[in-house]
Protein backbone atom coordinates (compact mmCIF):
# COMPACT_ATOMS: atom_id res chain seq x y z
CA UNK A 1 0.00 0.00 0.00
CA UNK A 2 1.33 3.48 -0.97
CA UNK A 3 -0.31 6.78 1.00
CA UNK A 4 -0.35 9.86 -0.41
CA UNK A 5 -1.56 13.13 -0.63
CA UNK A 6 -4.06 14.22 -3.18
CA UNK A 7 -6.20 16.96 -3.57
CA UNK A 8 -9.76 17.06 -2.32
CA UNK A 9 -11.46 17.30 -6.41
CA UNK A 10 -8.81 14.60 -7.86
CA UNK A 11 -10.59 12.51 -10.08
CA UNK A 12 -9.57 8.97 -7.46
CA UNK A 13 -10.71 11.40 -4.66
CA UNK A 14 -13.78 11.89 -6.32
CA UNK A 15 -14.46 8.05 -7.13
CA UNK A 16 -13.84 6.91 -3.44
CA UNK A 17 -16.61 9.97 -2.17
CA UNK A 18 -19.03 8.57 -4.51
CA UNK A 19 -18.45 5.20 -2.78
CA UNK A 20 -18.75 6.68 0.91
CA UNK A 21 -21.95 8.61 -0.20
CA UNK A 22 -23.47 5.57 -1.97
CA UNK A 23 -22.95 3.68 1.23
CA UNK A 24 -24.07 6.43 3.41
CA UNK A 25 -27.72 6.73 1.37
CA UNK A 26 -27.72 2.89 2.21
CA UNK A 27 -27.39 2.90 5.52
CA UNK A 28 -29.21 5.91 6.04
CA UNK A 29 -31.20 6.86 3.55
CA UNK A 30 -31.09 10.43 3.26
CA UNK A 31 -28.76 10.58 -0.25
CA UNK A 32 -25.33 10.97 1.52
CA UNK A 33 -23.54 13.31 3.63
CA UNK A 34 -25.27 16.73 2.96
CA UNK A 35 -22.30 18.26 5.09
CA UNK A 36 -20.46 21.57 2.91
CA UNK A 37 -17.49 20.87 1.99
CA UNK A 38 -14.91 22.40 -0.70
CA UNK A 39 -11.56 21.34 -2.45
CA UNK A 40 -9.70 24.04 -0.63
CA UNK A 41 -10.46 22.95 3.20
CA UNK A 42 -7.99 20.13 2.39
CA UNK A 43 -5.38 22.07 1.07
CA UNK A 44 -2.29 21.92 3.45
CA UNK A 45 -1.80 24.01 5.92
CA UNK A 46 -5.18 23.71 6.19
CA UNK A 47 -5.75 20.17 5.88
CA UNK A 48 -4.59 17.36 3.33
CA UNK A 49 -6.71 14.59 1.77
CA UNK A 50 -5.11 10.65 1.46
CA UNK A 51 -5.64 8.19 -0.75
CA UNK A 52 -4.11 4.16 0.12
CA UNK A 53 -3.41 2.71 -3.15
CA UNK A 54 -3.17 -1.05 -3.97
CA UNK A 55 0.06 -2.91 -5.45
CA UNK A 56 -1.46 -2.17 -8.94
CA UNK A 57 -2.67 1.74 -8.39
CA UNK A 58 -5.88 0.96 -7.81
CA UNK A 59 -7.63 3.38 -4.89
CA UNK A 60 -8.83 1.48 -1.98
CA UNK A 61 -9.31 4.24 1.12
CA UNK A 62 -9.19 7.91 1.64
CA UNK A 63 -9.33 10.10 4.43
CA UNK A 64 -9.03 14.15 5.32
CA UNK A 65 -8.90 16.49 7.60
CA UNK A 66 -9.71 20.17 7.83
CA UNK A 67 -9.14 23.18 9.88
CA UNK A 68 -11.88 23.88 11.78
CA UNK A 69 -12.17 26.67 14.81
CA UNK A 70 -14.47 28.01 17.28
CA UNK A 71 -17.77 28.64 15.23
CA UNK A 72 -21.77 28.71 15.68
CA UNK A 73 -21.49 24.60 14.74
CA UNK A 74 -19.73 23.88 17.79
CA UNK A 75 -16.12 23.90 17.23
CA UNK A 76 -13.06 24.90 19.09
CA UNK A 77 -10.29 26.72 18.40
CA UNK A 78 -7.49 24.16 17.15
CA UNK A 79 -9.95 21.31 15.53
CA UNK A 80 -8.87 19.55 13.19
CA UNK A 81 -11.84 17.78 11.67
CA UNK A 82 -11.74 14.33 10.04
CA UNK A 83 -13.76 13.97 7.06
CA UNK A 84 -14.58 11.07 4.43
CA UNK A 85 -12.93 8.11 6.07
CA UNK A 86 -13.65 5.09 4.02
CA UNK A 87 -12.21 1.98 2.70
CA UNK A 88 -13.69 -0.06 -0.61
CA UNK A 89 -15.73 -3.11 0.94
CA UNK A 90 -13.38 -5.84 -0.53
CA UNK A 91 -9.70 -4.38 1.44
CA UNK A 92 -11.68 -3.81 4.91
CA UNK A 93 -10.33 -5.48 7.64
CA UNK A 94 -6.29 -5.05 6.48
CA UNK A 95 -5.72 -1.77 8.73
CA UNK A 96 -6.20 0.66 6.22
CA UNK A 97 -8.37 2.88 8.13
CA UNK A 98 -6.32 2.91 10.78
CA UNK A 99 -3.01 3.68 8.92
CA UNK A 100 -4.85 6.83 7.35
CA UNK A 101 -6.11 7.74 10.17
CA UNK A 102 -2.68 7.74 12.11
CA UNK A 103 -0.91 9.61 9.29
CA UNK A 104 -4.33 12.56 9.52
CA UNK A 105 -3.46 12.37 13.18
CA UNK A 106 0.31 13.03 12.65
CA UNK A 107 -0.32 15.37 9.85
CA UNK A 108 -3.29 17.75 11.87
CA UNK A 109 -0.53 17.37 14.77
CA UNK A 110 2.11 19.18 12.56
CA UNK A 111 -0.22 21.95 11.29
CA UNK A 112 -0.30 23.12 14.90
CA UNK A 113 -3.97 21.70 15.67
CA UNK A 114 -4.53 20.25 19.20
CA UNK A 115 -7.74 18.41 18.80
CA UNK A 116 -8.92 15.78 16.53
CA UNK A 117 -12.49 15.79 16.32
CA UNK A 118 -15.40 13.73 14.19
CA UNK A 119 -18.87 12.79 13.40
CA UNK A 120 -20.48 9.56 12.61
CA UNK A 121 -23.32 8.17 13.22
CA UNK A 122 -25.44 5.07 14.99
CA UNK A 123 -25.19 3.21 11.96
CA UNK A 124 -21.76 2.84 11.64
CA UNK A 125 -20.66 0.70 14.31
CA UNK A 126 -17.42 -0.40 12.60
CA UNK A 127 -16.64 3.50 12.17
CA UNK A 128 -16.92 3.87 15.84
CA UNK A 129 -15.49 0.95 16.93
CA UNK A 130 -12.38 2.40 15.08
CA UNK A 131 -12.17 5.82 16.81
CA UNK A 132 -13.13 4.34 20.54
CA UNK A 133 -10.54 1.36 20.22
CA UNK A 134 -7.77 4.82 18.51
CA UNK A 135 -8.55 6.73 21.72
CA UNK A 136 -11.72 8.81 20.74
CA UNK A 137 -13.66 9.40 23.52
CA UNK A 138 -17.23 10.81 23.24
CA UNK A 139 -18.21 14.77 23.15
CA UNK A 140 -20.05 17.43 22.73
CA UNK A 141 -21.76 17.57 19.01
CA UNK A 142 -20.58 19.76 16.81
CA UNK A 143 -21.29 20.19 12.86
CA UNK A 144 -23.68 19.78 10.22
CA UNK A 145 -25.83 17.16 11.83
CA UNK A 146 -25.41 17.86 15.59
CA UNK A 147 -29.12 18.18 16.06
CA UNK A 148 -29.94 14.69 14.31
CA UNK A 149 -30.49 11.78 16.79
CA UNK A 150 -28.56 9.32 14.88
CA UNK A 151 -25.18 11.40 15.21
CA UNK A 152 -22.27 10.40 17.38
CA UNK A 153 -19.20 12.90 18.08
CA UNK A 154 -15.56 12.00 18.64
CA UNK A 155 -12.85 14.21 20.00
CA UNK A 156 -8.81 13.22 20.52
CA UNK A 157 -6.49 15.38 22.08
CA UNK A 158 -3.65 15.79 19.67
Amino acid sequence: MEIRPVPYDHPDAVKLDAAVQAEYDIRYGDGGDATPMDPADFRPPNGIYLIAYDALGVPVASGGWRVQDANEEGNRDGDAELKRMYVVEEMRGRGLARRILAALEEDARAAGRVRMVLETGTKQPEAIALYTSSGYEPCEKFGYYRFHEDSRCYAKNL
